[in-house]
């Protein structure tokens, strides 16, 4: 496939290899696992371990909520497989170009609170790993072919993640 074959299939639809939930609800069932059957790394921070980690799971789900709502106006998918049809860049948008996954890392952190243990955020690097190569380098890849000077304009003012 030549140049402009590969650019107008990225425009079609992004090339997504991994559902973006995947690496960090694996993280957390392997840290599940590892602290329960395997070596326990208890995370306690005391009176705070709990209000903290629903806090941070609270956060997680007002940013996905925002997104959602934020996309549904823009009336452009969520579905990380399909093609996007409007560039937002309101509402959760203005301060990252990934809110969604910002809030599954808020929801790692937090649901690895309430669950006691240090292993889910030790898997980090590999969740950030799994993110990078397997989702969001195709999805900018597809911004781009599909929205072209807007998009690098938008990359350009606002950060990937905060």
């Amino acid at each position: 496939m030549n140049e402009d074959g590969a650019v107008q299939e990225q425009a079609r639809r992004p090339r997504t290899w991994i559902l973006p939930p995947a690496p960090y609800a694996a993280a957390l069932l392997l840290g599940w696992w590892l602290d329960r059957y395997a070596l326990a790394l208890p995370c306690n921070l005391g009176v705070a371990t709990r209000p903290l980690g629903w806090l941070s799971v609270a956060i997680g789900l007002l940013l996905f909520a925002a997104t959602l709502v934020t996309l549904a106006r823009h009336r452009t998918t969520v579905n990380p497989y399909k093609a996007a049809s409007a560039l937002c860049t309101s509402g959760p948008f203005r301060f990252s170009r990934n809110p969604i996954y910002l809030g599954d890392w808020f929801l790692l952190a937090g649901l690895s609170l309430l669950l006691g243990t240090w292993w889910p955020p030790l898997c980090a690097p590999l969740v950030w790993a799994a993110l990078h190569f397997g989702v969001i380098r195709h999805e900018e890849q597809h911004l781009e072919a599909r929205f072209g000077e807007s998009y690098r304009a938008y990359k350009a003012r606002v950060r990937r993640w905060i």
